[in-house]
């Protein structure tokens, strides 16, 4: 699955998108299968002191061999922002529908986790939501963290 993640970042670099770098943090094992939960590191590019933790659920060989369906993940996940330092806001969108801060394969091309960032002006809050897309199906599957920053 990590050369699955890999192969994901080098499309999106090609492509030319930009997305955060996340940096895995810790791994727990949940059970003998080699199912894993996944604890990743991600600092917002364009708003310096801001970090996000997310975590999800990443299928080991043993599960996808029994169980079939061997080329997906679940897309829930966890995420947690906090402020780690001065806040400085870069050029960031500020449209209702926010910027892609980061993204992650959870199937080899129908699906993927991704976080994204949005701007509350009127309560000077940045958000940040965790969701699934996916090519057919929408997810209702979504995590959401907020991080206040005064502007003043």
């Amino acid at each position: 699955m990590r050369a699955m993640r890999a192969l994901s970042l080098a499309c999106l670099l090609a492509a030319g998108a930009s997305a955060a770098a996340a940096e895995q943090v810790g791994e727990v094992g949940v059970d003998w299968a080699g199912n894993d939960i996944v604890i990743e590191a991600i600092s917002d590019p364009k708003v310096q002191g801001v970090t996000c933790h997310i975590a999800y659920f990443e299928r080991g060989l043993l599960d996808r061999l029994s169980n079939g369906n061997w080329f997906e993940d679940p897309s829930n996940a966890s995420i947690a922002c906090r402020q780690t330092g001065p806040i400085t806001i870069g050029d960031i969108d500020r449209s209702e529908d926010g910027e892609d801060l980061f993204r992650t394969p959870r199937s080899i091309i129908l699906k993927s986790l991704r976080v994204k960032r949005i701007w509350d002006e009127a309560n000077q809050t940045q958000i940040y939501l965790a969701h699934a897309n996916e090519l057919t199906n929408g997810s209702a599957k979504l995590a959401i963290s907020t991080v206040p920053v005064r502007l003043d």
